[in-house]
């Protein structure tokens, strides 16, 4: 059997170009090894935009089939509705062919156990590689078949929708844009009929991507949203990731807002049904989304990053909500998931509940400066850190996820990377000069 390149199997989920990195015999084998571990007697399997995806998917589905488990193909997807879907057919495990936000030549493989809940509270991805590589797979005492059921779709549009409890759009005018990805197939669906006005943008699936990378997160994903924002005259504007989880938004004078920044204006919302709630925020968020949540009365707790830990905490928890700067929203009330349309109808609700523009709903959290995340590559990762602690011994040192250390007027988080040789920095000061003065101490520091 040819070797499997080990790099695929990424801290949470599985991701690489295709075809040499990941190919349909890689998928073939990768699934009966999860079949193999699992045991499922049902699999949902779906698969996002991507131009490899369907031929992966068929390879994903022989291999489950193979190894005994049944299969409930759901076809084109977006993770969110992947989620709902191992949930709504009572999936024992789920394999998505997915690279979310990269480009066009990824793919991988999103998994899941029963209930939506990550592969690695399971099995982590080191000893999934293992057992894909070695390929000693058992016969099964009778091969899977494929199950018929109905499509997902308006099941999940009106599961988010329940979910959200939003029950008035206010006549806003809402430009999205989905990036070519997933959201083309969702949004028309899920705000068919409503009382606001959209003005969709590359609606159109495509999974080359043909106008911009659909990676909310870079800035200049954003220009032709902001652009249609301003020339529309548009309350908000809306941008989705290729698989739907993740969502990013702009305001109305054509500002983007920062993921950590949602996270606060969410949880208010939130927290207006849910007195008392916990939630989640990630270490590199702003000090002010603690101040913002427990002024709204919930129980803010600092977690680290990655969708695979943060829903474990969560249910451990029992936190009602999420929020990470790299705007992924976790919902305890939808299967502990990410859902990027259940955070587009939290913020809209929001904004037809307090009836004033979004900017100035964002514009009193955004009061501390807040660098962007600054990669470096270092030697050594660890000795490094040593080096940074050492440094700044006089602060309030957290260890939760690399370093925090915490002053009176500035913080800073520097972590490493889960796959390469990178320290990553975020800074934040009560002031910019501040931040401006500690981001470029601290880069000398780490790059010295």
């Amino acid at each position: 059997m040819p070797k499997i390149d080990p790099s695929i199997f990424k801290a949470y989920d599985i991701r690489g170009t295709y075809p040499d990195q990941f190919d349909e015999d890689t998928a073939y084998r990768i699934a009966r090894a999860y079949a193999q571990f699992m045991k499922p007697k049902v699999t949902v399997v779906g698969h996002d935009m991507r131009v490899s995806g369907p031929s992966l998917t068929d390879a994903v589905i022989r291999g489950l089939l193979d190894q005994g488990s049944n299969v409930v193909n759901v076809g084109l997807t977006s993770t969110p509705m992947y989620y709902y879907s191992v949930n709504a057919y009572k999936g024992d495990a789920g394999m998505m062919l997915t690279a979310s936000h990269n480009p066009g030549e990824y793919n991988g493989l999103k998994m899941t156990g029963p209930g939506a809940i990550p592969s690695i509270s399971y099995i982590s991805n080191e000893d999934l590689y293992k057992l894909t590589e070695e390929g000693n797979f058992e016969e099964p005492a009778k091969k899977g078949v494929i199950l018929q059921t109905p499509c997902p779709l308006a099941g999940y549009v009106e599961t988010v929708l329940k979910t959200s409890g939003i029950k008035d759009f206010g006549n806003l005018k809402i430009a999205i844009d989905t990036a070519n990805g997933m959201g083309g197939l969702i949004l028309p669906k899920l705000l068919e009929d409503k009382d606001c006005t959209v003005y969709p943008l590359y609606f159109e699936i495509d999974g080359r991507f043909p106008n911009h990378e659909a990676n909310p997160l870079k800035e200049e994903t954003l220009a032709d949203l902001k652009k249609l924002v301003l020339e529309k005259g548009a309350n908000l504007g809306v941008a989705f990731d290729g698989d739907g989880d993740r969502v990013a938004f702009v305001d109305e004078k054509g500002q983007s807002i920062a993921g950590d920044i949602i996270t606060a204006l969410i949880a208010k919302e939130i927290l207006k049904d849910n007195p008392g709630a916990t939630i989640l925020y990630d270490l590199r968020s702003s000090w002010a989304v603690k101040e913002e949540i427990e002024k709204a009365g919930g129980k803010a707790v600092m977690c680290r990053v990655g969708h695979g830990l943060i829903k474990r905490q969560m249910r451990e928890m029992d936190a009602v909500f999420a929020g990470e700067l790299s705007s992924h929203y976790y919902f305890r009330d939808f299967y502990t998931t990410d859902n990027g349309d259940l955070a587009m109808l939290k913020i809209l609700q929001l904004m037809v509940d307090e009836n004033i523009p979004l900017s100035e709903m964002a514009a009193p959290i955004m009061r501390y400066s807040h660098s962007p995340e600054i990669n470096s590559k270092v030697k050594d990762v660890n000795a490094k850190l040593k080096e940074i602690k050492e440094r700044y011994k006089n602060g309030r040192i957290i260890e939760l996820d690399g370093l925090t250390v915490e002053f009176d007027d500035w913080w800073f988080n520097v972590r490493p990377s889960q796959t390469e040789p990178l320290l990553r920095l975020n800074v934040e000061a009560t002031t910019k000069e501040k931040m401006d003065e500690k981001v470029a101490e601290l880069l000398n520091l780490i790059r010295s």
